[in-house]
């Protein structure tokens, strides 16, 4: 155990959900890391735009978001360690111990705030052109295509949230979806249907992604009559939904789908674990439902690592108008 690094709270995950839990769990005097395998920020860092969360009146882009809740939480003094974590397994005082491929950590608790992935969309041709025309961040990759043809492939809130960002800088975008109604919000839905430079091409879905180095057209079948078409476009964007990677919690935790149970405190069935954010089985993932996941993840973190303490909360009132009453 020399080499492990024992700390009262490990927050895996420094997305929006990860970062808020760490910030709350800091304030209420914890000795809190976050651990994250990639660039802190998550989801968030892909979106163009977000115009639901309060404050921002005018909105504000995920990236200006994320990298102000990332430096919130390191003006707090909380550590964000560039390591994947692997596994976790109990230790022998009740503690949990979560491994990574560069040391391990020991903590009373653990909140894991992980996110979700972009779902592929498995067509023969994306694993190949992946990076040479297949996207599945418009935000990220758009500017490469100005004054092109793309596609975006789905019909929920992302799909049509990229169409609208692309057509702002490409001469035509295809919305390309398997329905005949988006799945979309009607404010964003209307807004797409009206844009004039996007395509909504409906009942249809993607058969092949072809080109030699280069995405140059997509094969598409229309579900209703089986028909086929072929798309010439030098740039696919696929948001078709995400999936969460929760395959090295298998056995660990209870999950639904891939997603992690728990009860409205955040608790998984396992003591000590808890969980918040997309990664949680939700049915809204969204900025606002994140952080409020993770607000209360972090408070019940507190309150388990004060019991394991032997304190009972520590020096906070518990909430109610008692707490409301403090000075």
């Amino acid at each position: 155990m020399a080499d492990t690094v024992e700390v009262e709270l490990i927050v895996i995950g420094a997305g929006v959900a990860g970062c808020t839990a760490a910030l709350y769990a800091k304030r209420y005097g914890l000795d809190v890391v976050i651990l994250d395998k990639g660039p802190p920020g998550g989801q968030l860092m892909t979106v163009s735009l977000v115009e639901n969360y309060p404050g921002f009146p005018d909105g504000i882009t995920g990236v200006e978001l994320g990298q102000r809740v990332r430096q919130q939480v390191e003006n707090h003094g909380v550590e964000i360690v560039a390591r994947e974590a692997t596994s976790i397994e109990p230790y022998e005082d009740g503690r949990w111990l979560v491994h990574s491929a560069d040391g391990d950590y020991l903590a009373i608790a653990i909140i894991i705030a992980t996110g979700v992935f972009p779902r592929s969309l498995n067509a023969p041709g994306e694993k190949e052109l992946r990076g040479s025309g297949v996207s599945y961040c418009a935000t990220c990759d758009g500017f490469l295509y100005r004054g092109e043809v793309v596609a975006v492939v789905g019909g929920g809130n992302t799909a049509v949230e990229e169409a609208l960002y692309l057509a702002d800088i490409c001469k035509k975008v295809y919305l390309i979806h398997r329905r005949d109604r988006l799945r979309a919000d009607p404010h964003i839905s209307r807004q797409a249907i009206e844009r004039e430079n996007i395509e909504i091409i409906w009942n249809s879905a993607v058969d092949e992604i072809a080109g030699q180095t280069e995405v140059e057209s997509l094969r598409l079948h229309d579900t209703q009559t089986g028909q086929e078409r072929l798309l010439s476009v030098t740039g696919v964007f696929i948001a078709i939904g995400t999936i969460a990677h929760t395959d090295w919690l298998v056995g660990l935790v209870e999950l639904a789908d891939g997603f992690i149970n728990t009860d409205i405190h955040m608790q998984t069935n396992q003591p000590g674990i808890f969980a918040a954010g997309d990664i949680r089985n939700t049915p809204l993932r969204q900025v606002a439902t994140a952080i409020g996941d993770a607000a209360i993840a972090g408070y019940s973190a507190y309150q388990y690592v004060s019991r394991h303490r032997g304190q009972e909360y520590g020096d906070y009132p518990e909430p109610g108008p008692a707490a409301a009453e403090q000075p």
